[in-house]
């Protein structure tokens, strides 16, 4: 199965690109009208692929029609979002103060905002403009809930939910207030969100059971509706003890298909070994029972770009290392021909996480780097747009790094990329066991075997020196020969050619796909084309 997943498209004031949503029901003007999408998902399903939306229950825009009805106490909605008296400032000014020490996530500051006209303050965890949802209101937990409804009669295939350990905080205790979080000792800019350990708003066991409900809700639909499996994916950054429990609890009771595994972003940089990459990898293995299919994010539109993060003369290697673990790979834009980040100066940013940093510390935060313009070709504005301008500038190098240059070159990222996906069609890589070998600080292996089928050795060199190996002492009953299934694009190996699995040698970053077998290469240039650039 195969899909693409959309960043929010909903009607938004683009104050956060599109994260503050005005309208969960309706399309924004320039992406299009709800035709247009139904068009899109008809295409989609006529290719074969599932269409996932990005679902962002945590909060609202201000522009929402549910926050103007709360701030004007409507009845029905006086508590759709999360709202608290000021606390008197001390010094008998008659000031009003935020109700405790909260601050938000990126923007820097209190986590309160003022609001004139209700004459309370309202919680964010996030920008101003983005309030948070009263998911302790059982009305605004059934909105959301009609929500993903609608969009399933749309015709979407499923979910990410965004932010998903954000959704509840500590109950109010008897008198309405909340509690202080307490100083986590890591800074002392008291605006900074690490100023705080955010035991009362962040990763509440809630948000876990509010998933398990979403989940039975798509259960439900499809029972009703017929049709594949609806799917549910979460975002959360935190550690595996509190990402197990989205696959399931312990009861039994089935929560996210695909709770994001982000441990290569968050755990792996250019420094890292063989061994990293090992413990990295079977870490999260380990939570992941038979039941549940594991999944591996190299990218995406908050972290830098991966052939940045950890060179590009790696990328080919590390798409390699994860499209061949088992389980989902997830792509980010940009990631199949190696783009990298590009630098923005501080007049071109738009992102409000660098804004508000100001001119001094904005790249530190910015996430415009990595949400620049996909490069399709050569021509004006890498051929994204047929306008004057974009809303980031195009990478410089967009001219050499584009798809229609790489499509021409058979030993580019792209037609990497390519021979990988399709090579994850094999029955070995579909039903087949798995290990992971750290052979030196540089050498890292996977072993992919399955009884009466090929065996495949990925083979990545993550250092600069040469490597020479003796695989026989790595992998049991291996024959004596191997075949050269794909081959990174600096190899000066050939695919199908033959190696000597007792004198295998990669040179400085050289990666490689092996196989036991020298079975029927498949037609890569004609059959993935038509797959992935139709």
């Amino acid at each position: 199965m195969r899909g693409f997943w959309l960043s929010p498209m909903y009607k938004s004031p683009m104050k956060d690109f599109g994260y503050d949503i005005s309208d969960f029901r309706d399309i924004q003007d320039e992406y299009g009208t709800m035709d247009d999408f139904r068009n899109q998902i008809a295409e989609a399903k006529r290719l074969g692929l599932k269409v996932i939306l990005d679902y962002v229950p945590n909060h609202s825009s201000d522009k929402h029609e549910w926050f103007i009805k709360s701030v004007n106490r409507e009845p029905g909605y006086e508590d759709y979002y999360v709202w608290r008296d000021g606390k008197p400032d001390p010094d008998g000014s008659g000031k009003l103060l935020p109700p405790n020490n909260w601050v938000t996530s990126g923007m820097r500051g209190s986590a309160w905002q003022w609001n004139e006209q209700r004459q309370q303050y309202y919680y964010h965890l996030f920008t101003a403009q983005q309030p948070d949802l009263n998911f302790r209101n059982p009305t605004v937990v059934q909105e959301m809930k009609d929500v993903l409804s609608f969009w399933l009669d749309v015709g979407v295939d499923g979910f990410r939910i965004d932010s998903v350990g954000c959704m509840f905080e500590v109950p109010a205790d008897e008198n309405g207030d909340f509690p202080d979080e307490p100083l986590s000792g890591t800074t002392e800019d008291q605006e900074d969100f690490d100023y705080l350990k955010h035991i009362h708003t962040i990763d509440r066991p809630e948000n876990v059971e509010m998933v398990y409900e979403w989940r039975q809700l798509l259960e439900d639909y499809q029972k009703e509706h017929g049709g594949d499996t609806r799917i549910l994916m979460t975002e959360s950054w935190s550690g595996l003890d509190i990402i197990k429990p989205y696959f399931r609890n312990i009861r039994g009771v089935e929560g996210a298909q695909m709770p994001f595994n982000f441990r290569l972003i968050t755990e792996l940089n250019a420094d890292s070994s063989a061994y990293d990459f090992k413990n990295v990898i079977d870490s999260w293995m380990a939570i992941v029972d038979d039941q549940h299919s594991a999944n591996w994010v190299l990218g995406n539109h908050d972290r830098g770009r991966v052939a940045s993060r950890l060179g590009i003369e790696r990328a080919d290697g590390i798409a390699m290392i994860e499209l061949t673990l088992p389980g989902v790979s997830v792509t980010y834009q940009g990631e199949e021909i190696a783009m990298i980040d590009v630098d923005i100066s501080f007049e071109q940013t738009v992102d409000p996480l660098g804004c508000n940093e100001g001119r001094e510390n904005y790249a530190a935060k910015s996430r415009d780097p990595v949400r620049t313009p996909f490069q399709w070709d050569d021509s004006n504005l890498a051929g994204f747009t047929s306008g004057t301008t974009t809303w980031l500038p195009v990478g410089p190098n967009y001219k050499t790094t584009n798809v229609k240059v790489q499509e021409a070159d058979p030993k580019s990222h792209l037609n990497v990329f390519k021979s990988l996906m399709m090579l994850r069609d094999s029955d070995t890589f579909l039903y087949g066991d798995w290990s992971t070998i750290a052979v030196n600080e540089q050498v890292f292996i996977i072993v992919r075997d399955l009884k009466s089928s090929d065996t495949y050795l990925t083979v990545v060199n993550l250092g600069s020196s040469v490597q020479t190996l003796n695989l026989n002492n790595l992998v049991k009953d291996l024959p004596k020969t191997l075949y050269y299934r794909v081959v990174s694009g600096g190899s000066a190996h050939t695919v199908g050619n033959p190696v000597q699995t007792s004198a295998v040698t990669l040179q400085a970053y050289e990666a490689f796909v092996l196989r036991t077998r020298r079975s029927e290469d498949r037609k890569m240039r004609g059959e993935i084309c038509e797959r992935w650039l139709a």
